[in-house]
Protein backbone atom coordinates (compact mmCIF):
# COMPACT_ATOMS: atom_id res chain seq x y z
CA UNK A 1 0.00 0.00 0.00
CA UNK A 2 2.68 2.51 1.00
CA UNK A 3 4.75 1.97 -2.14
CA UNK A 4 1.70 2.45 -4.38
CA UNK A 5 0.62 5.61 -2.60
CA UNK A 6 4.14 7.01 -2.55
CA UNK A 7 4.37 6.61 -6.34
CA UNK A 8 1.00 8.32 -6.67
CA UNK A 9 2.11 11.32 -4.60
CA UNK A 10 5.35 11.64 -6.55
CA UNK A 11 3.50 11.47 -9.85
CA UNK A 12 1.11 14.19 -8.70
CA UNK A 13 4.02 16.50 -7.92
CA UNK A 14 5.58 15.76 -11.30
CA UNK A 15 2.40 16.94 -13.06
CA UNK A 16 2.99 20.50 -11.89
CA UNK A 17 4.94 22.86 -14.12
CA UNK A 18 8.10 24.37 -12.69
CA UNK A 19 6.93 26.44 -9.74
CA UNK A 20 8.27 28.20 -6.69
CA UNK A 21 7.17 25.38 -4.36
CA UNK A 22 10.13 24.64 -2.09
CA UNK A 23 8.68 21.67 -0.20
CA UNK A 24 5.47 19.67 -0.11
CA UNK A 25 3.78 16.88 1.81
CA UNK A 26 0.72 14.69 1.37
CA UNK A 27 -1.10 13.13 4.33
CA UNK A 28 -3.76 10.59 3.28
CA UNK A 29 -6.23 8.89 5.60
CA UNK A 30 -9.11 6.45 5.33
CA UNK A 31 -11.50 5.90 8.22
CA UNK A 32 -14.20 3.25 8.55
CA UNK A 33 -16.56 3.34 11.54
CA UNK A 34 -19.16 0.80 12.64
CA UNK A 35 -21.52 0.88 15.59
CA UNK A 36 -24.14 -1.38 17.16
CA UNK A 37 -26.42 -0.76 20.14
CA UNK A 38 -29.41 -2.17 21.98
CA UNK A 39 -31.54 0.14 24.11
CA UNK A 40 -34.44 -0.86 26.35
CA UNK A 41 -34.74 -4.23 24.65
CA UNK A 42 -34.72 -2.86 21.11
CA UNK A 43 -31.83 -3.24 18.68
CA UNK A 44 -31.14 0.15 17.12
CA UNK A 45 -30.16 0.35 13.42
CA UNK A 46 -26.44 -0.33 13.03
CA UNK A 47 -24.38 2.67 12.02
CA UNK A 48 -21.61 2.75 9.44
CA UNK A 49 -19.50 5.45 7.90
CA UNK A 50 -16.38 5.94 5.87
CA UNK A 51 -14.22 8.84 4.79
CA UNK A 52 -11.14 9.07 2.61
CA UNK A 53 -9.05 11.99 1.45
CA UNK A 54 -5.76 13.81 1.70
CA UNK A 55 -4.37 17.05 3.08
CA UNK A 56 -1.69 18.53 0.81
CA UNK A 57 0.82 21.08 2.14
CA UNK A 58 3.01 23.39 0.08
CA UNK A 59 5.85 25.66 1.24
CA UNK A 60 6.65 28.74 -0.83
CA UNK A 61 9.43 31.05 0.35
CA UNK A 62 8.98 29.84 3.92
CA UNK A 63 5.19 30.29 4.00
CA UNK A 64 2.91 27.26 4.33
CA UNK A 65 -0.41 26.62 2.61
CA UNK A 66 -2.88 23.72 2.85
CA UNK A 67 -5.53 22.22 0.60
CA UNK A 68 -7.68 19.17 1.25
CA UNK A 69 -9.16 16.89 -1.40
CA UNK A 70 -11.36 13.81 -1.50
CA UNK A 71 -9.98 13.09 -4.98
CA UNK A 72 -6.86 11.07 -4.24
CA UNK A 73 -6.08 10.35 -7.87
CA UNK A 74 -2.92 11.72 -9.45
CA UNK A 75 -4.93 14.57 -10.97
CA UNK A 76 -6.74 15.34 -7.71
CA UNK A 77 -3.55 15.49 -5.65
CA UNK A 78 -1.84 17.67 -8.25
CA UNK A 79 -4.75 20.14 -8.20
CA UNK A 80 -4.69 20.23 -4.38
CA UNK A 81 -0.96 20.89 -4.38
CA UNK A 82 -1.41 23.87 -6.69
CA UNK A 83 -4.20 25.27 -4.45
CA UNK A 84 -1.97 24.81 -1.40
CA UNK A 85 0.82 26.71 -3.17
CA UNK A 86 -1.62 29.53 -3.98
CA UNK A 87 -2.53 29.85 -0.31
CA UNK A 88 1.13 29.85 0.68
CA UNK A 89 1.71 32.77 -1.72
CA UNK A 90 -1.26 34.62 -0.19
CA UNK A 91 0.16 34.12 3.31
CA UNK A 92 3.56 35.34 2.20
CA UNK A 93 5.34 37.58 4.70
CA UNK A 94 2.40 37.41 7.09
CA UNK A 95 3.21 33.83 8.14
CA UNK A 96 3.48 33.42 11.91
CA UNK A 97 6.25 30.84 11.47
CA UNK A 98 8.70 30.63 8.58
CA UNK A 99 9.05 27.02 7.49
CA UNK A 100 12.56 25.62 7.22
CA UNK A 101 13.69 22.55 5.26
CA UNK A 102 14.26 20.80 8.59
CA UNK A 103 10.56 21.25 9.42
CA UNK A 104 9.61 18.83 6.62
CA UNK A 105 9.78 15.26 7.91
CA UNK A 106 12.07 12.68 6.37
CA UNK A 107 10.79 9.88 8.65
CA UNK A 108 10.12 6.48 7.09
CA UNK A 109 8.40 3.47 8.62
CA UNK A 110 5.27 1.39 9.17
CA UNK A 111 3.21 0.87 12.32
CA UNK A 112 0.45 -1.73 12.60
CA UNK A 113 -1.55 -1.44 15.81
CA UNK A 114 -2.82 -4.42 17.80
CA UNK A 115 -5.88 -6.22 16.46
CA UNK A 116 -5.86 -4.59 13.01
CA UNK A 117 -5.54 -7.91 11.19
CA UNK A 118 -7.32 -9.99 13.81
CA UNK A 119 -10.48 -12.06 13.51
CA UNK A 120 -13.73 -10.22 12.80
CA UNK A 121 -17.11 -10.68 14.47
CA UNK A 122 -20.25 -10.62 12.35
CA UNK A 123 -22.86 -7.94 12.93
CA UNK A 124 -25.37 -10.64 13.89
CA UNK A 125 -23.01 -12.04 16.53
CA UNK A 126 -22.39 -8.57 17.97
CA UNK A 127 -26.11 -7.72 18.07
CA UNK A 128 -26.85 -11.05 19.77
CA UNK A 129 -24.23 -10.42 22.45
CA UNK A 130 -25.49 -6.86 23.00
CA UNK A 131 -29.06 -8.13 23.45
CA UNK A 132 -27.77 -10.51 26.09
CA UNK A 133 -25.85 -7.76 27.87
CA UNK A 134 -28.72 -5.28 27.76
CA UNK A 135 -31.07 -7.91 29.20
CA UNK A 136 -28.66 -8.31 32.15
CA UNK A 137 -28.88 -4.57 32.75
CA UNK A 138 -32.70 -4.77 32.92
CA UNK A 139 -33.22 -8.05 34.80
CA UNK A 140 -30.70 -8.74 37.51
CA UNK A 141 -30.90 -10.25 40.96
CA UNK A 142 -33.77 -8.01 42.11
CA UNK A 143 -36.25 -9.28 39.54
CA UNK A 144 -37.39 -8.12 36.11
CA UNK A 145 -37.59 -4.38 35.37
CA UNK A 146 -37.42 -3.20 39.02
CA UNK A 147 -36.67 0.55 39.10
CA UNK A 148 -34.43 0.41 36.04
CA UNK A 149 -35.94 2.76 33.45
CA UNK A 150 -33.25 3.04 30.77
CA UNK A 151 -30.52 0.66 29.60
CA UNK A 152 -28.01 0.66 26.77
CA UNK A 153 -25.41 -1.81 25.56
CA UNK A 154 -23.25 -0.82 22.60
CA UNK A 155 -20.05 -1.35 20.67
CA UNK A 156 -18.20 1.05 18.36
CA UNK A 157 -15.27 0.02 16.13
CA UNK A 158 -13.22 2.50 14.12
CA UNK A 159 -10.47 1.50 11.67
CA UNK A 160 -7.99 4.17 10.60
CA UNK A 161 -5.34 3.87 7.87
CA UNK A 162 -2.91 6.78 7.47
CA UNK A 163 -0.03 7.42 5.10
CA UNK A 164 2.21 10.43 4.53
CA UNK A 165 4.90 11.41 2.04
CA UNK A 166 7.13 14.47 1.83
CA UNK A 167 9.50 16.14 -0.58
CA UNK A 168 12.33 15.28 1.82
CA UNK A 169 11.83 11.54 1.36
CA UNK A 170 9.46 10.93 4.26
CA UNK A 171 7.12 7.95 3.84
CA UNK A 172 5.08 6.50 6.73
CA UNK A 173 2.11 4.14 7.01
CA UNK A 174 0.05 3.53 10.15
CA UNK A 175 -2.97 1.27 10.63
CA UNK A 176 -5.06 1.42 13.82
CA UNK A 177 -8.22 -0.15 15.22
CA UNK A 178 -10.18 1.45 18.06
CA UNK A 179 -12.71 -0.61 20.05
CA UNK A 180 -15.21 0.93 22.48
CA UNK A 181 -17.79 -1.17 24.38
CA UNK A 182 -20.45 0.68 26.36
CA UNK A 183 -22.92 -0.27 29.11
CA UNK A 184 -25.22 2.10 30.98
CA UNK A 185 -28.26 1.84 33.24
CA UNK A 186 -30.53 4.47 34.80
CA UNK A 187 -32.74 3.81 37.81
CA UNK A 188 -35.58 6.10 38.85
CA UNK A 189 -38.09 6.36 41.67
CA UNK A 190 -40.33 9.41 41.80
CA UNK A 191 -38.29 12.53 41.08
CA UNK A 192 -34.97 10.81 41.79
CA UNK A 193 -32.88 9.21 39.08
CA UNK A 194 -29.38 7.78 39.22
CA UNK A 195 -27.17 6.16 36.61
CA UNK A 196 -24.12 3.93 36.37
CA UNK A 197 -21.99 3.21 33.34
CA UNK A 198 -18.99 1.22 32.23
CA UNK A 199 -16.51 4.07 32.28
CA UNK A 200 -18.21 7.39 32.86
CA UNK A 201 -20.82 8.11 30.22
CA UNK A 202 -21.39 6.96 26.66
CA UNK A 203 -18.16 5.72 25.08
CA UNK A 204 -15.96 7.51 27.63
CA UNK A 205 -13.72 5.23 29.61
CA UNK A 206 -13.08 1.74 28.32
CA UNK A 207 -11.69 2.76 24.93
CA UNK A 208 -8.56 1.07 23.58
CA UNK A 209 -6.75 -0.01 20.46
CA UNK A 210 -7.05 -3.71 19.69
CA UNK A 211 -9.20 -6.39 18.20
CA UNK A 212 -12.61 -7.85 18.92
CA UNK A 213 -11.10 -9.71 21.88
CA UNK A 214 -11.67 -6.43 23.77
CA UNK A 215 -15.39 -7.19 23.41
CA UNK A 216 -15.19 -9.75 26.24
CA UNK A 217 -18.82 -10.78 26.69
CA UNK A 218 -18.26 -12.87 29.84
CA UNK A 219 -16.55 -9.95 31.60
CA UNK A 220 -19.12 -7.48 30.29
CA UNK A 221 -21.94 -9.65 31.69
CA UNK A 222 -20.42 -9.36 35.15
CA UNK A 223 -20.02 -5.62 34.67
CA UNK A 224 -23.66 -5.32 33.53
CA UNK A 225 -24.88 -6.93 36.74
CA UNK A 226 -22.67 -4.63 38.83
CA UNK A 227 -23.81 -1.52 36.97
CA UNK A 228 -27.48 -2.43 37.39
CA UNK A 229 -27.22 -3.18 41.10
CA UNK A 230 -25.21 -0.04 41.81
CA UNK A 231 -27.74 2.15 39.98
CA UNK A 232 -30.44 0.72 42.25
CA UNK A 233 -28.33 1.24 45.38
CA UNK A 234 -27.85 4.90 44.50
CA UNK A 235 -31.61 5.51 44.53
CA UNK A 236 -31.79 5.13 48.29
CA UNK A 237 -28.29 6.40 49.12
CA UNK A 238 -27.88 9.67 51.04
CA UNK A 239 -26.29 12.67 49.36
CA UNK A 240 -22.54 13.05 49.55
CA UNK A 241 -21.37 14.94 52.66
CA UNK A 242 -19.88 18.42 52.26
CA UNK A 243 -16.72 20.01 53.60
CA UNK A 244 -12.95 19.91 53.34
CA UNK A 245 -11.86 16.27 53.51
CA UNK A 246 -9.68 13.61 51.95
CA UNK A 247 -10.61 12.46 48.46
CA UNK A 248 -9.74 9.11 46.88
CA UNK A 249 -10.18 9.19 43.11
CA UNK A 250 -10.40 5.94 41.19
CA UNK A 251 -8.86 5.72 37.68
CA UNK A 252 -12.13 6.39 35.84
CA UNK A 253 -12.30 9.83 37.48
CA UNK A 254 -8.55 10.39 37.42
CA UNK A 255 -8.86 10.14 33.63
CA UNK A 256 -10.96 13.31 33.54
CA UNK A 257 -8.83 15.07 36.14
CA UNK A 258 -5.64 14.42 34.15
CA UNK A 259 -7.30 15.44 30.91
CA UNK A 260 -8.71 18.77 32.04
CA UNK A 261 -6.22 20.05 34.63
CA UNK A 262 -2.94 18.72 33.21
CA UNK A 263 -3.46 17.87 29.54
CA UNK A 264 -5.21 20.98 28.24
CA UNK A 265 -3.19 23.49 30.32
CA UNK A 266 0.08 22.04 28.97
CA UNK A 267 -0.81 22.32 25.26
CA UNK A 268 1.85 24.66 23.94
CA UNK A 269 -0.23 26.30 21.21
CA UNK A 270 -2.79 27.18 23.88
CA UNK A 271 -0.02 28.62 26.09
CA UNK A 272 1.16 30.69 23.10
CA UNK A 273 -2.38 32.08 22.67
CA UNK A 274 -3.63 30.18 19.62
CA UNK A 275 -6.83 28.86 21.27
CA UNK A 276 -7.82 31.79 23.45
CA UNK A 277 -10.82 32.91 21.36
CA UNK A 278 -12.33 29.40 21.21
CA UNK A 279 -11.12 26.74 23.65
CA UNK A 280 -9.46 29.18 26.03
CA UNK A 281 -5.97 29.90 27.27
CA UNK A 282 -3.88 28.37 30.08
CA UNK A 283 -2.71 29.43 33.52
CA UNK A 284 0.68 27.94 32.56
CA UNK A 285 3.28 30.33 31.12
CA UNK A 286 6.51 29.51 29.23
CA UNK A 287 8.63 30.67 32.19
CA UNK A 288 7.23 27.93 34.44
CA UNK A 289 8.92 25.01 32.67
CA UNK A 290 11.83 23.58 34.61
CA UNK A 291 11.02 25.17 37.97
CA UNK A 292 7.27 25.31 38.67
CA UNK A 293 5.85 22.98 41.32
CA UNK A 294 2.74 21.65 39.59
CA UNK A 295 2.03 18.98 42.23
CA UNK A 296 3.43 17.16 45.21
CA UNK A 297 6.61 15.11 44.90
CA UNK A 298 4.39 12.08 44.24
CA UNK A 299 3.11 13.45 40.93
CA UNK A 300 4.79 11.95 37.84
CA UNK A 301 3.17 12.38 34.42
CA UNK A 302 4.34 11.06 31.06
CA UNK A 303 3.36 11.55 27.44
CA UNK A 304 3.67 8.15 25.76
CA UNK A 305 2.15 7.27 22.37
CA UNK A 306 4.41 4.20 22.16
CA UNK A 307 2.29 2.00 24.48
CA UNK A 308 0.61 -0.74 22.40
CA UNK A 309 -3.14 -0.86 22.97
CA UNK A 310 -3.68 2.50 24.62
CA UNK A 311 -6.22 4.58 22.73
CA UNK A 312 -3.91 7.23 21.21
CA UNK A 313 -0.85 5.15 20.39
CA UNK A 314 1.12 5.71 17.19
CA UNK A 315 4.68 5.59 15.83
CA UNK A 316 4.63 9.02 14.10
CA UNK A 317 2.56 12.12 14.74
CA UNK A 318 0.79 13.84 11.84
CA UNK A 319 3.80 16.04 11.16
CA UNK A 320 5.97 12.93 10.80
CA UNK A 321 7.80 13.28 14.11
CA UNK A 322 8.72 9.87 15.57
CA UNK A 323 6.83 9.17 18.80
CA UNK A 324 8.79 9.02 22.06
CA UNK A 325 7.95 8.74 25.74
CA UNK A 326 8.59 12.05 27.49
CA UNK A 327 8.30 13.26 31.06
CA UNK A 328 5.94 16.22 31.44
CA UNK A 329 5.98 16.41 35.23
CA UNK A 330 8.60 14.65 37.34
CA UNK A 331 8.47 14.56 41.14
CA UNK A 332 5.93 17.38 40.96
CA UNK A 333 8.09 19.75 38.87
CA UNK A 334 6.84 20.88 35.45
CA UNK A 335 9.40 19.83 32.81
CA UNK A 336 7.95 20.18 29.29
CA UNK A 337 4.76 21.16 27.46
CA UNK A 338 2.66 19.27 24.96
CA UNK A 339 4.20 21.08 22.01
CA UNK A 340 4.80 19.78 18.49
CA UNK A 341 7.90 20.63 16.46
CA UNK A 342 6.70 24.00 15.14
CA UNK A 343 5.38 25.11 18.54
CA UNK A 344 8.70 24.12 20.08
CA UNK A 345 10.52 26.41 17.66
CA UNK A 346 8.11 29.28 18.35
CA UNK A 347 8.49 28.97 22.13
CA UNK A 348 12.10 27.83 22.40
CA UNK A 349 10.99 24.94 24.59
CA UNK A 350 11.29 21.14 24.33
CA UNK A 351 8.10 19.31 23.51
CA UNK A 352 6.56 16.09 22.25
CA UNK A 353 5.46 14.31 19.06
CA UNK A 354 1.88 15.54 19.35
CA UNK A 355 0.94 17.25 16.08
CA UNK A 356 -2.40 15.53 15.53
CA UNK A 357 -5.30 15.86 13.12
CA UNK A 358 -8.82 14.47 13.45
CA UNK A 359 -9.42 13.79 9.75
CA UNK A 360 -8.07 14.06 6.22
CA UNK A 361 -9.40 17.62 5.83
CA UNK A 362 -7.90 19.10 9.01
CA UNK A 363 -4.34 20.36 9.61
CA UNK A 364 -2.51 18.98 12.66
CA UNK A 365 -2.37 21.04 15.87
CA UNK A 366 -0.94 20.44 19.36
CA UNK A 367 -3.00 17.71 21.05
CA UNK A 368 -2.84 15.23 23.86
CA UNK A 369 -2.18 11.59 22.96
CA UNK A 370 -1.54 9.05 25.76
CA UNK A 371 -1.15 11.13 28.92
CA UNK A 372 -0.54 8.98 31.98
CA UNK A 373 0.06 9.33 35.71
CA UNK A 374 2.83 6.93 36.67
CA UNK A 375 1.96 4.44 39.45
CA UNK A 376 3.42 4.60 42.93
CA UNK A 377 3.87 1.73 45.38
CA UNK A 378 0.81 1.93 47.63
CA UNK A 379 -1.91 -0.77 47.45
CA UNK A 380 -5.55 0.38 47.36
CA UNK A 381 -6.22 -1.07 50.82
CA UNK A 382 -3.45 1.06 52.28
CA UNK A 383 -4.74 4.21 50.57
CA UNK A 384 -8.16 3.58 52.12
CA UNK A 385 -6.59 2.89 55.52
CA UNK A 386 -4.92 6.33 55.48
CA UNK A 387 -8.26 8.15 55.30
CA UNK A 388 -9.78 9.38 58.56
CA UNK A 389 -12.67 11.25 56.94
CA UNK A 390 -13.19 11.32 53.21
CA UNK A 391 -14.96 10.07 50.11
CA UNK A 392 -13.97 7.69 47.33
CA UNK A 393 -15.32 8.74 43.91
CA UNK A 394 -15.66 6.78 40.67
CA UNK A 395 -16.79 7.53 37.06
CA UNK A 396 -17.17 11.10 35.92
CA UNK A 397 -20.65 12.43 35.19
CA UNK A 398 -20.15 16.21 34.95
CA UNK A 399 -17.33 18.68 34.54
CA UNK A 400 -16.72 22.41 34.43
CA UNK A 401 -13.40 24.26 34.21
CA UNK A 402 -12.60 27.90 33.51
CA UNK A 403 -11.07 29.21 30.29
CA UNK A 404 -7.54 29.19 31.73
CA UNK A 405 -7.92 25.53 32.80
CA UNK A 406 -7.44 26.48 36.43
CA UNK A 407 -10.59 26.51 38.59
CA UNK A 408 -12.68 23.35 38.19
CA UNK A 409 -15.74 21.53 39.51
CA UNK A 410 -16.33 17.83 38.77
CA UNK A 411 -19.09 15.38 39.64
CA UNK A 412 -19.11 11.58 39.76
CA UNK A 413 -21.63 8.75 39.46
CA UNK A 414 -20.58 6.84 42.56
CA UNK A 415 -19.26 7.71 46.00
CA UNK A 416 -18.30 5.78 49.13
CA UNK A 417 -17.68 7.44 52.46
CA UNK A 418 -14.40 6.43 54.11
CA UNK A 419 -14.42 6.69 57.88
CA UNK A 420 -11.48 5.82 60.15
CA UNK A 421 -9.75 3.87 57.40
CA UNK A 422 -12.80 1.81 56.44
CA UNK A 423 -15.16 1.97 53.48
CA UNK A 424 -18.61 2.97 54.75
CA UNK A 425 -21.95 3.92 53.15
CA UNK A 426 -22.56 4.58 49.48
CA UNK A 427 -23.43 8.22 48.68
CA UNK A 428 -25.01 9.75 45.60
CA UNK A 429 -24.21 12.99 43.75
CA UNK A 430 -20.58 13.25 44.89
CA UNK A 431 -18.83 16.43 43.69
CA UNK A 432 -15.57 18.24 44.35
CA UNK A 433 -13.87 21.45 43.26
CA UNK A 434 -10.50 23.09 43.36
CA UNK A 435 -7.70 24.94 41.58
CA UNK A 436 -5.48 22.85 39.32
CA UNK A 437 -1.99 23.28 40.82
CA UNK A 438 -3.28 23.59 44.38
CA UNK A 439 -5.20 20.36 43.92
CA UNK A 440 -2.22 18.43 42.54
CA UNK A 441 -0.02 19.70 45.36
CA UNK A 442 -2.42 18.06 47.80
CA UNK A 443 -1.64 14.62 46.30
CA UNK A 444 -0.69 12.47 49.29
CA UNK A 445 -0.91 8.90 47.98
CA UNK A 446 -0.45 7.18 44.61
CA UNK A 447 -1.68 3.65 44.03
CA UNK A 448 0.54 0.81 42.85
CA UNK A 449 0.34 -0.96 39.49
CA UNK A 450 -2.48 -3.14 40.80
CA UNK A 451 -4.73 -0.06 40.89
CA UNK A 452 -3.90 1.15 37.35
CA UNK A 453 -6.54 1.17 34.61
CA UNK A 454 -5.93 2.03 30.95
CA UNK A 455 -8.81 4.18 29.73
CA UNK A 456 -9.52 6.86 27.14
CA UNK A 457 -11.98 9.14 25.42
CA UNK A 458 -12.77 9.56 21.70
CA UNK A 459 -14.25 13.03 22.27
CA UNK A 460 -11.47 15.52 22.99
CA UNK A 461 -12.41 18.70 21.15
CA UNK A 462 -10.26 21.66 20.19
CA UNK A 463 -9.36 23.86 17.22
CA UNK A 464 -11.22 25.93 14.62
CA UNK A 465 -12.87 24.25 12.82
CA UNK A 466 -13.36 21.83 15.68
CA UNK A 467 -11.34 18.63 15.74
CA UNK A 468 -12.38 15.64 17.87
CA UNK A 469 -9.51 13.24 18.60
CA UNK A 470 -8.96 10.12 20.68
CA UNK A 471 -6.93 10.48 23.86
CA UNK A 472 -5.64 7.75 26.17
CA UNK A 473 -5.21 8.07 29.93
CA UNK A 474 -3.76 5.45 32.27
CA UNK A 475 -3.74 6.12 35.99
CA UNK A 476 -3.62 4.50 39.40
CA UNK A 477 -5.99 5.40 42.22
CA UNK A 478 -4.85 8.65 43.89
CA UNK A 479 -5.44 10.19 47.33
CA UNK A 480 -5.74 13.94 47.92
CA UNK A 481 -5.93 15.90 51.19
CA UNK A 482 -8.20 18.78 52.20
CA UNK A 483 -10.35 18.90 49.07
CA UNK A 484 -13.63 20.85 48.91
CA UNK A 485 -16.23 18.06 48.59
CA UNK A 486 -19.97 18.66 48.34
CA UNK A 487 -23.24 16.84 47.67
CA UNK A 488 -26.09 17.31 45.25
CA UNK A 489 -28.29 19.38 47.56
CA UNK A 490 -25.81 22.25 47.99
Amino acid sequence: MLDDLTRLAGAARARLPATDVDDWSVRWSRTRSRGWSVRRGVAEPPSAGSAEGALVTAVVNGAEGWAATADVSERGLAAALERAAEWARVVGDRALVRMLPADVSDARGTYIGPGVDGAELSGAAIQGALRQLEARLRSGANGPESAIVDTTAGLDVVDVDQAAWTSRGGATLQRLRHVSPNLAATAARGAISQGRSLGGGENAGLNRQGGFDLFDVAWLEREAERIREEALVLLTAPNCPSGAMQLLLMPSQMMLQIHESIGHPLELDRILGDERNYAGTSFVTPEMFGTYRYGSELLNVTFDPTIPGELASYAFDDAGTPARREWLIRNGILERPLGSALSQRRAGLPGTANARSSAWDRPPIDRMANLNVEPGNTPLAELIARVERGVMMDNNISWSIDDSRNKFQFGCEWGRVIRDGQLAEVVKNPNYRGISATFWRSLSGVGDRGTVEVLGTPYCGKGEPNQMVRVGHASPACLFDQVDVFGGEE
